[in-house]
Order: structure tokens, then sequence, then C-alpha cells
């Protein structure tokens, strides 16, 4: 079995030589703030009615990750590149895609709106293990920064589709909307690990 190698996105790579503006693709996703992409991260758009996960393109059969409820109507399949070609997905959504160009500065990062953050019982037993486990290493353990603890514990925190916080990035606000920037690494990183 290959291991599968974490790799770190470089999101300056995206930016357009035109006036240092980004390409954005809106997604639409149930229950929590509609996704915003890199448009340049969009391979493909299919047609797909039928809820699926994995779907086979190009002859590479990818995991996919769901924006809509099991119960819900889906209508289409986003193939997503990954930083190797092992490592793209696909999500699968119902509804228009938009796609925009930003400037860096109408982009306002925010908190995750408070009805969006519920969170399952499991999830809430996860984490505090994660903080149990960061107060006894920190108190008795070598001394370590802070912050390379926390960056690392989200790789801890097992990905669901139904806890946001599980792979949730970054929230920020356009023109007073609220959209997700999902961990996409991590999400391509534990679909695929769960497939080996």
């Amino acid at each position: 079995m290959d291991q599968i190698i974490k790799h770190s996105f470089e999101a300056v790579s995206l930016l357009t030589t035109a006036r240092g503006r980004l390409d954005v693709t809106m997604i639409p996703a149930y229950n929590q703030p509609d996704w915003l992409i890199p448009s340049s991260l969009i391979l493909a758009i299919d047609s797909c009615q039928q809820w699926t996960d994995h779907y086979l393109w190009q002859q590479q059969q990818l995991p996919v990750f769901h924006l809509q409820a099991p119960e819900q109507a889906v209508d289409k399949i986003i193939i997503i590149e990954g930083n190797t070609a092992k490592q793209r997905m696909a999500l699968q959504t119902a509804g228009e895609l938009r796609q925009i160009q930003l400037c860096i500065s109408e982009v306002r990062d925010i908190v995750l709106p408070k009805h969006y953050q519920q969170t399952s019982t499991a999830d809430s037993i996860a984490d505090s293990t994660i903080e149990t486990s960061y107060q006894s290493y920190t108190s008795s353990g070598p001394t370590i920064e802070r912050n390379a603890l926390d960056n690392n514990a989200g790789d801890y925190q097992q990905l669901t589709e139904e806890n946001i916080i599980s792979y949730l990035l970054q929230t920020v606000m356009i023109d007073e909307q609220p959209y997700l920037i999902a961990d996409l690494d991590k999400i391509a990183h534990q679909l695929l690990a769960a497939v080996d």
C-alpha cells in the first residue's frame, strides 16, 4: 500500500496576472455557507443525478464529497484538481454555480455564523479528547509552540460531511454574504486514506 503524502497548497499561485484578482466559483451547499473555490481548480463539471461515493472521470476513480444531504436531489459532479493527479476528488451538489473575479480586499474574514456551528456529540467528544491530550502534553511533555500543535490538531479530527468544523479552513464575507473556504487538501487526503 502506497503512503499518501500530504502536500501544502500555495494559494498565491491562483492569483491572475490581470490586476491581482482571483477567479472564484461559488458552489451551492446545503445547511452551510456556499463554498468558494478558485475556478482554476475545477477540471470539469458533469451532470449526475444519482448520489454516488465514487465517480469515474477520465479513467480515474475519484472519491466524492457531498454538499447536499443524502435525501436531497443532486444534479452535478465537480471535478477538483489536487496537488497530484492521485489527490483529485469530486464534489456532488445541486444548483447553479456562479463564477466571479475578486480582489483580495473585497473578501473579509469572519467567524462561522452560529447557526452553522452545530456539531454532533461524537464530534464534541473528539474535540475534547484532542484538547485533553494537548493539555496533558503541554503540562508534562517538552515545550513546543502552541501554534505548531494547534495546526496539527486539525489533522486528528476525523472528516465528516455532517460536521462543517472538520473541513472548514476559513469563513469569509463577500457582499454581506458568508462563504465557506474548505480545506480541500485535508478532504482529499482523508477521502483517499479511507479508500486505501
